[in-house]
């Protein structure tokens, strides 16, 4: 049982998190939703379309100009309040890799915190259990917060993401994280090149494997860019194929920019294996 916020969910029920970025310089939407009310058009929309979290990013992933943690607070926290206001049963989710931050946003209404960087700031664990929300351990192979990999080498990825994540999640539950709200996620391109990350993929039944909910954060990401040679806007087809294998390997939790298009595939996988009923059976029963 996976229990995030008010909501529930059996092991075989996937879940869409939509990303809603609060910065001017997203790779990929280049500041669309960094005002207000584009955001809360875009948090309706995506709660409409079926995603169960939102997720608030407030510092642009990659490489920048440099963002403060109250400059990152000033474009979180009082946007999570509102769509706290707004949506009372949507969870919402802060992508943030610093403690400060994750205090002030659990104070604010958030349910879960999604520590892509991998556990760089030991405090956000601790600040999830004080607060008892979800927590998200990402490998990222000790890469420093908006830096890029640079020939960066392993003796077994898997291996090493299963000894990251596994005990980043045993340390988070031991500090008082509740243990049904701690997920774990390869992270994909963090400290990765393209063929870790598709071997991330291919093996990710080993995580699905430990006992802990996997979350992928796939969308529009330089490996299926890579993989195709596609810029970023032609990457959805890809990023549907990967989503399809994840989700037939068993992750649960799918971090996405187009929600629709990534429920349908999410339930075609679901119904394939015998998880979701056809919405409608009527052909050779007339």
């Amino acid at each position: 049982m996976l229990r995030l916020g008010r909501r529930e969910f059996d092991a075989h029920e996937p879940v869409i998190m939509a990303i809603v970025n609060r910065t001017p310089d997203s790779f990929y939407d280049r500041g669309a939703t960094f005002l207000d009310e584009p955001a809360l058009a875009r948090v309706e929309q995506a709660v409409a379309e079926g995603a169960a979290i939102i997720d608030v990013g407030g510092v642009k992933a990659g490489p920048g100009e440099e963002v403060s943690a109250t400059e990152e607070a000033r474009r979180t926290v009082g946007f999570v309040a509102e769509v706290r206001r707004r949506f009372p049963d949507v969870i919402i989710s802060v992508d943030t890799w610093r403690a400060s931050v994750g205090e002030a946003v659990c104070e604010a209404g958030a349910d879960l915190l999604n520590d892509a960087w991998g556990g760089v700031d030991p405090g956000l664990a601790e600040v999830a259990a004080r607060y008892r929300v979800g927590l998200v351990c990402t490998h990222a192979g000790g890469a420093e917060p908006r830096t890029r990999p640079h020939r960066v080498t392993y003796d077994d990825v898997m291996a090493d993401i299963l000894r990251v994540t596994v005990g980043l999640a045993e340390r988070a539950v031991a500090l008082g994280v509740p243990r049904e709200s701690v997920m774990i996620d390869p992270g994909h391109d963090f400290g990765k090149n393209t063929r870790h990350s598709l071997e991330a993929t291919r093996r990710l039944g080993e995580m699905v494997g430990t006992g802990w909910p996997v979350l992928v954060s796939l969308s529009n990401k330089d490996f299926v860019g890579e993989t195709l040679d596609q810029p970023v806007k032609e990457r959805l087809v890809g990023t549907l194929a990967t989503t399809a294998v994840s989700a037939w390997l068993g992750a649960q939790v799918y971090r996405v920019h187009e929600v629709a298009e990534t429920r349908q595939v999410l339930d075609m996988v679901a119904s394939i294996a015998g998880h979701r009923p056809p919405a409608v059976a009527r052909r050779g029963l007339a």
